[in-house]
């Protein structure tokens, strides 16, 4: 219990620095066609609540007390705070965490597996939605850019 509590309140400090970096990307977006972005920005920031709030209720659901002091968020985390220079930038570094955090969403579905169903379905119910953020970044990456950066992942 103890273990899962500890990879999940690394999992909140994923969530929040996910809701803080979106957030400040719609507020920041500029440029042409920027409207459309800003929008999807905000989109995920709400989604991002969304899994930082289920997470938070099962930290406490298990018994322990979930962290959202801001000291040492970023080192609990398992993705970056980076503000992008350019709109095409933004998008970039929402695609690489989404990306990160998907890789590191989808080891801990394996590892909850059967030890702990409960975990692992919000696990796996998050994963959907941030593969269906990687794929938006990927799409507007192409669109702001003409070629992908990266390939796109299968849903």
């Amino acid at each position: 219990m103890k273990q899962t509590i500890a990879i999940l309140q690394a999992v909140l400090a994923t969530e929040i620095v996910c809701v803080l970096r979106y957030t400040m990307n719609a507020v920041m977006a500029s440029g042409l066609s920027s409207q459309s972005v800003k929008a999807e920005f905000d989109e995920h920031a709400k989604e991002e609540l969304a899994h930082m709030r289920a997470v938070a209720e099962r930290i406490n659901q298990l018994g322990g007390k979930p962290n959202f002091n801001p000291e040492g968020l970023a080192s609990r985390s398992a993705s970056q705070y980076t503000e992008g220079a350019s709109l095409v930038d933004m998008i970039k570094e929402n695609l690489i965490a989404e990306r990160i955090a998907c890789d590191h969403y989808q080891e801990l579905i394996r590892f909850f597996a059967d030890k702990d169903p409960g975990t692992r379905v919000m696990m796996e119910s998050i994963l959907v939605n941030e593969i269906e953020h990687a794929n938006d970044m990927h799409d507007l990456l192409v669109a702001h850019q003409g070629t992908p950066a990266f390939p796109k992942k299968d849903k």
